[in-house]
């Protein structure tokens, strides 16, 4: 259980880092690209306004709510760009590649007229495996065309948002190792807590067993003196009833403290025929339909006591919890792909659909309305213990609902040894 809580504590805080990163990386990021387009945009704004000349005076700069660079001739001169003006006549289209040198005037001229028969203001063109920005202008009766190079400023951002993510990646790995490395430094006082609770089941368990004896043996010396009255069938009850919890208590606490489990091939099918043999009369005696199908030869790696206990915690509960003149079951078979097999128990309850499932496994739950249908009403332990060992032996356990019947299902890894 300790180890179960430590994985879900490391789980859930590194889960809580990735939330935290995600909004930042990706606020970053977003803001890195953003940025990148309009400064793309604005160089393109300046270039198409001086007709795809670099301005003479002063650059004048737009307004922005975040900062921008301050664009000047001598910046502006960084970026790789050319222009291409298209009279409205028959006139000849006039080039401008000054500030590139790997497009040659005639690409220049077939790149143009591809973006003229676009009839888009602005956009995008791949040439030789190179993105050119363009952005057109139409004045005094021509048409004035720039492309900018953006490769290398969106390869910077691109390295921007790489290096971001990687820092992120590593951020995360390191704390995630910091978090395994401390978690049961940070659990300490809850391992402590669970450990001191262990202690006080098992030794209160053991101190109660003695004066119960000497009650029952009282009880039943009083019954030899003075014969059996009402008064010592009930005593006589209840200390059955406080022994078996205590039982429950100190094997609730043992399981929970890793038992050596004798881990091996078992032949469930002979486990499961001999607690239901074992179970029928009782749900006979009570007034229940019995009834089970039983594969033979199924094998799963287990511990055979434990997997009798198993069996027997779900029969009971399924006999304690029954509609009267309602059908108890236990059916052992392999799953639809043979690799592994699967336990279910059931029982008749018509007001199932008002048990919250969710919670059948918690220790000590009871829900009267739902669950005790009559004077046997356990304590709640059951369950908590039969879901113990099913994780023991690497399986998963699950109830349903359906038909009126409510069933608890465990599921096991098949093995195909030789039948004991």
């Amino acid at each position: 259980m300790i180890q179960h809580f430590r994985n879900r504590f490391i789980v859930f805080s590194t889960c809580a880092l990735i939330l935290v990163i995600i909004p930042i990386i990706g606020g970053l990021s977003a803001i890195t690209y953003f940025q990148s387009r309009r400064e793309v945009n604005s160089v393109l704004t300046i270039l198409v306004n001086n007709e795809g000349q670099m301005p003479r005076g002063q650059v004048k700069n737009q307004p922005a709510i975040i900062p921008q660079p301050h664009f000047t001739r001598e910046s502006l001169s960084q970026y790789r760009f050319f222009s291409a003006t298209i009279p409205d006549g028959k006139g000849p289209i006039r080039i401008d590649n000054q500030h590139i040198l790997s497009v040659s005037p005639a690409e220049i001229k077939r790149l143009a007229q591809r973006v003229q028969e676009r009839q888009k203001g602005q956009g995008q063109v791949l040439y030789r495996q190179t993105v050119y920005a363009y952005k057109r202008k139409h004045v005094k009766g021509q048409t004035t065309i720039v492309f900018l190079d953006e490769s290398l400023l969106m390869a910077k951002t691109w390295a921007i948002i790489y290096v971001g993510l990687l820092l992120g990646v590593i951020s995360l790995v390191i704390y995630t190792t910091i978090l395994i490395l401390f978690s049961r430094r940070a659990i300490r006082p809850i391992i402590e807590a669970e450990h001191r609770q262990k202690e006080f089941i098992t030794n209160a368990g053991h101190e109660l067993k003695t004066p119960l004896t000497v009650i029952e043996a009282n009880t039943e010396m009083q019954e030899l003196t003075s014969g059996e009255s009402e008064l010592t069938t009930s005593t006589k009850q209840q200390v059955r009833r406080l022994t078996e919890l205590i039982n429950h208590l100190v094997s609730l606490a043992r399981l929970q403290e890793q038992p050596t489990f004798t881990i091996e091939p078992v032949n469930v099918s002979q486990v499961t025929n001999k607690v239901a043999d074992g179970m029928a009369n009782v749900a006979k005696g009570d007034g229940h339909h019995f009834s089970k199908q039983v594969a033979p030869g199924l094998m799963i790696n287990a511990d055979e006591n434990y997997f009798y206990e198993l069996v027997s915690i779900l029969l009971d509960n399924a006999n304690k919890y029954c509609d009267p003149d309602g059908e108890v079951s236990v059916a052992l078979r392999l799953s639809k792909r043979k690799k592994g097999v699967i336990l279910t128990v059931t029982n008749s309850y018509a007001k199932g659909d008002q048990v919250d499932f969710n919670r059948f496994f918690e220790r000590f739950y009871r829900e009267d309305k739902a669950r005790t249908v009559n004077k046997k009403a356990g304590f709640g332990i059951g369950l908590s213990m039969a879901q113990m060992i099913v994780r023991n032996f690497g399986g998963k356990i699950s109830a349903h609902y359906a038909d009126g019947k409510i069933s608890f299902v465990a599921a096991f890894k098949a093995v195909n040894n030789k039948k004991k």
